[in-house]
Order: structure tokens, then sequence, then C-alpha cells
């Protein structure tokens, strides 16, 4: 029988975390509630059988906030990340998916749209495990970059390694089988798997505009991801396979 996923709610409100996590498990999800930072990091560090697929993820928590902890998951774990918070000015959004979050909402929020953020960020997460596939190439070569997307690596011209969150992968081994053509918007949504709920959330763009900086294109005219005006984006570098 397969493991239902295991959703961490990060919520120091004590009804509220009880409740999303009776939600979770009414649902056939196992839940598990933490108040704050520290119990998050026990549980990730000691996941024992149940090793973490999501976490629920609130702003304003007591000790160190939600996107401080989101940053500092990203550094080490590819775990799906849905914020949750009071906050639901664009700016926030924004903030949020670009310290790596994969989605974002904007409190109050009602039980189907929960759910159905829950489903679409368990099923982005299973599909951006890559499996190491024969047609895979062990790297790709790009301006003196190396990019191992079997081992979801990423290496700088001066040798140090670059994280990347899922959907940055993703994006980025999107690009180099494509580069030198142009991929619309939508389409580049679909072969990412990162495409939001509502349509006015620009999530291609905060995921590109990530991605420029990761590749060291601090003015736009020096990035590798050229954008198309109304159309889409291109990889300009020529890319070698090894």
């Amino acid at each position: 029988m397969a493991r239902s996923a295991h959703i961490i709610v990060v919520e120091d409100d004590a009804p509220l975390r009880m409740l999303l996590a009776r939600l979770l498990g009414e649902c056939g999800y196992q839940a598990t509630g933490v108040s704050d930072g520290n119990e998050l990091s026990r549980v990730m560090a000691h996941p024992g059988d149940r090793p973490v697929d999501l976490i629920l993820l609130d702003i304003m928590l007591p000790g160190e906030d939600g996107l401080s902890l989101c940053r500092r998951i990203r550094k080490a774990s590819q775990v799906p990340i849905i914020m949750v918070s009071a906050r639901g000015q664009e700016a926030d959004r924004v903030a949020g998916l670009d310290i790596g979050a994969d989605d974002y909402i904007p409190k109050p929020f009602s039980r189907p749209e929960l759910l159905a953020r829950v489903r679409a960020a368990l099923r982005r997460g299973r599909e951006s495990r890559i499996p190491p596939e024969v047609a895979t190439p062990e790297c790709y070569h790009f301006n003196n970059w190396r990019f191992y997307p079997r081992r979801r690596e990423l290496f700088a011209p001066s040798g140090a390694e670059v994280s990347l969150t899922a959907a940055e992968h993703e994006l980025l081994l999107t690009l180099l089988r494509h580069a030198h053509r142009t991929i619309g918007r939508e389409r580049l949504l679909e072969l990412v798997h990162s495409r939001l709920p509502h349509s006015r959330d620009r999530s291609i763009d905060v995921l590109v505009s990530r991605l420029r900086r990761k590749l060291g294109g601090v003015r736009r005219s020096e990035s590798l991801i050229r954008s198309v005006r109304g159309v889409g984006y291109t990889f300009i570098a020529d890319v070698e396979l090894a």
C-alpha cells in the first residue's frame, strides 16, 4: 500500500493548527502540527519512518519567522513549502515565492482552496523527482557552468556549488533541453509543473528572475535567459552534453 503524504503544519495558533491537522487527517494525509521553528527542525531532523512531503508554513511565528525558516529549509531540502499568512499583498506573495516557497495562501482561505493547493504542491513535488533515465545526460556544460541533473547539482565557473529549489531545478533543466528555442510562458509553466491556481500569480516570471540571479546575470543584457516580449523565454548559451 502506498504511504500517505506526511504534511507538517507550522502554526503558532493552537486551535487553527489542530483544525488544519484534523482537516488534513480527514482527507487521508498524515499531519504533524508544530508551533515554531525549533519544533519544525526537530521533526525534519528525525522524521523516522515518516519523511516529510510538504510543509504548511505560517509567516508570523514566535522566534524565527516563516520567511527566515523557508530560506533556511531551502539550503538543505527541496521539500515543497506552502506559505500561509494574513499578509496577502502582492509584495508579500512575491517575497515568499522569491525565497523558495512553492505557493502562498493568504488568510482567510477556504477548505476547498487549501486542499486544492496541497494536492497541487504534492503533485509537483512528486513530478520534480527526475528518475535516472538513460536519455538524461550526466552533465550539461554552458558558459563554464556545470549542471548535473541526476545529482541535482549546479556549479558556477568558480567551482562553487549553487543551491536550487525544486522548481528552479526543473526550469533550468527544461531551458537546457530546449536551448536556443523560445518557449511560451504557458508552455513553460506546464513543462516545469509550476502553475499556480490563480492566473494572476506571475509565478513563472518570479521563477525566471530567481534563476537569472543565481546564474549571475546582474543586468538583463548579461542574462543567459532572454525575454521574448509577449511570447516567453529563450536560453541563449551554447550547451554541451557529457
